[in-house]
């Protein structure tokens, strides 16, 4: 090294290297430079280092640890730039030992001046350089790894201990240094895993909130830009879902013609595999339900209204599938309660509506007498909407649960008799109940007086809900009606039921009027818990979530039978769900078995009773979220 260099100056030769380093430092206040940059070369030093090397750079940091009170910021500026640009993963432990100490030594003794340096350098520490990540898949890639990470982890810790202001600034420079999406996987996963060991480490009651909240948000940025716009939608639906079938045949050339795409799924996936797995940890550990909190406020105040997104929901779904009894009813009930707030905007309670649809309908650790309980409760509260509109009507309103009445604007009526706008909150709910009724009417045929009577009452009202909602839902739900015979037909002249030939719809997905009711966003037609179609992330979602495929309507014992289907299939959750085919205007893409059938119907042909209709053609492709804001 340079450092022979003091073994023939006679004013450095024979002195420790801690008076060696400080008078380095001192000469340069002199105008001498000489030994200062033998110092700064030998930091400098990171490729093809000898044995001597190595023993040079462990000399001259254990040196400056001890003379960190000399380093002045203006003077000794090129050697503080080659400290904080040192990369652990260079090193060996030893040299690593020394460079953390010496950094822990110039974040304390700088009286806060070189805090943020310090961390910043052991942030960057997070990943490694370019041209080692080809090396983490090899076994001296992985130990290297555990090495530099154990020293960042543990220098944090000790900063953090030391200098009360620290994990505050921690936290600002973690967020800032977060890497965009368009760099590697490698370098994003590496980033948010030391982000998670933080949150489940000594540092976890200062920032764990934040880190786990900073996540959820790299993933939802990752999430909206895996989008379907009206002009590619059928294109990409395409690719997702011969990708997650792993036709291996003709995902290539799709994957070729959508890498960009790809490539953000890819990221997404596995960085949503890696929150999974995190999870699993909490609940090893007792921490789930502090973790689930943060998840939830996170939900409330970016995920609830983020329309793009398609997967980012689902760890908050599994993080309840592994505690159903606290964290899965918590989350349904929150939903539940922001859809009744009035306080609330009616673009939250309206997405709080299908999300809460989609998550009672998919759920398969929820228990039954919780979903019922719920589905009474919306119900109770369209009641409760079309009893005060038709009190508003007669001039004797009253004003239900906290809501304004109405004004003339609402009780107007539109062409086709009903203002999808003015009561989007009601359709919002309506729809909500059929939507979870289609996956579970069977299971509700006992409860006639305490769910299907109001909700008879609610579907026959004026506002015709029936005509507004999505016809794809509303054709599924009263083919079940039918079929389970649950409902009775209102008291009303023979003349207004049409003839059995008129009862034939088309095979429509939507209509003008769900178009209005659902807005700009499209609300009428989401519904968040649609099927995962990341591969590695289906594994963890799996296990607990209700496939249509496995869903047994009260119209299709029979109808299986005859196909040759064995009845006991609805138990097969290999089957997948044809839902994500998501076939939203044509009929080009059918469900596995050809008879679980597309929910639609015409809201224009259609009449306000609940009976009497012809078997409709097929039931539900998948209803993807976020295909349509650009489109419409």
């Amino acid at each position: 090294m340079g450092l022979e260099l003091a073994a023939t100056d006679s004013e450095y030769k024979g002195i420790t290297e801690e008076k060696y380093v400080t008078k380095a430092l001192k000469d340069v206040y002199k105008g001498d430079a000489t030994h200062y940059q033998v110092i700064v070369n030998t930091l400098h030093r990171h490729e093809s280092l000898s044995s001597e090397d190595i023993v040079d750079l462990e000399i001259i940091l254990s040196g400056l640890s001890l003379a960190v009170s000399n380093i002045d910021l203006a003077y000794h500026s090129t050697l503080l730039n080659t400290i904080f640009g040192m990369s652990m993963w260079n090193y060996t432990p030893d040299v690593m030992d020394a460079l953390v100490k010496l950094i822990i030594s110039l974040a304390v003794a700088s009286n806060g001046k070189l805090l943020d340096s310090c961390l910043a350098m052991l942030v960057a520490n997070f990943v490694p350089p370019l041209s080692f990540q080809k090396l983490l898949n090899m076994p001296r890639g992985v130990t290297r790894k555990d090495q530099v990470l154990s020293h960042v982890h543990s220098s944090l810790g000790q900063i953090s201990e030391l200098v009360p202001l620290a994990p505050a600034r921690l936290l600002t420079i973690i967020i800032q240094r977060m890497p965009i999406i368009m760099k590697s996987e490698h370098t994003i996963l590496l980033y948010v895993e030391n982000m998670l060991r933080l949150e489940s480490g000594q540092l976890g009651e200062f920032i764990g909130s934040k880190m786990i909240m900073a996540v959820i948000d790299r993933l939802l940025d990752l999430d909206v830009e895996i989008e379907w716009d009206e002009a590619n939608h059928d294109y990409c639906r395409r690719e997702i879902f011969e990708m997650e079938l792993d036709d291996m045949e003709e995902a290539p050339v799709i994957m070729n013609k959508k890498e960009d795409l790809h490539k953000y799924a890819e990221k997404l996936d596995s960085l949503m595999v890696m929150a999974f797995e995190h999870l699993n940890t909490c609940k090893t550990g007792g921490r789930l339900e502090k973790v689930f909190e943060t998840l939830l406020w996170s939900f409330k105040t970016t995920v609830l209204n983020a329309y793009k997104s398609k997967f980012t929901q689902f760890v908050i779904f599994y993080t309840c599938s592994l505690d159903p009894n606290h964290c899965g009813k918590k989350f349904a009930r929150t939903l539940a309660s922001i859809f009744f707030d009035c306080g609330k905007p009616h673009i939250s309670r309206m997405s709080a509506a299908a999300y809460l649809a989609s998550y009672l309908a998919r759920a398969k650790f929820l228990e039954f007498e919780f979903v019922a309980d719920l589905l009474k409760s919306l119900v109770n509260w369209c009641l409760n909407y079309c009893q005060r509109f038709s009190a508003t009507a007669n001039k004797t309103a009253s004003n239900f649960w906290g809501q304004r009445n109405f004004d003339e604007n609402e009780i107007s009526i539109m062409a086709g008799g009903v203002n999808p706008k003015a009561h989007r909150l009601f359709y919002a709910g309506c729809q909500a109940i059929m939507y979870v009724m289609c996956f579970q009417m069977r299971s509700y045929e006992e409860l006639k007086d305490e769910l299907f009577n109001p909700l008879n009452e609610v579907l026959n009202h004026d506002l015709s809900p029936l005509k507004v909602c999505l016809p794809t839902i509303v054709n599924e739900f009263l083919r079940q009606a039918r079929g389970a015979s649950v409902f009775t037909r209102m008291a009303e002249p023979a003349s207004s039921y049409p003839e059995a030939d008129e009862l034939m719809f088309p095979d429509t997905f939507e209509s003008d009027l769900s178009r209005a009711f659902g807005g700009m966003e499209r609300l009428d037609m989401f519904f968040p818990f649609d099927p995962i179609l990341l591969t590695k992330s289906d594994r963890f979602i799996r296990p607990q979530y209700v496939y249509w495929s496995s869903v047994k309507p009260t119209y299709v014992l029979d109808e299986r039978c005859t196909s040759g289907e064995d009845d006991d299939s609805d138990h097969d959750d290999g089957i997948r769900d044809h839902d994500m085919a998501g076939s939203l205007r044509d009929s080009e893409l059918l469900d596995e078995c050809d008879q679980l059938n597309r929910m639609s119907v015409s809201s224009e042909r259609y009449n306000n009773s609940l009976l009497d209709l012809q078997p409709p053609n097929r039931m539900p492709a998948r209803i993807k979220p976020s295909m349509y804001p650009e489109s419409f």
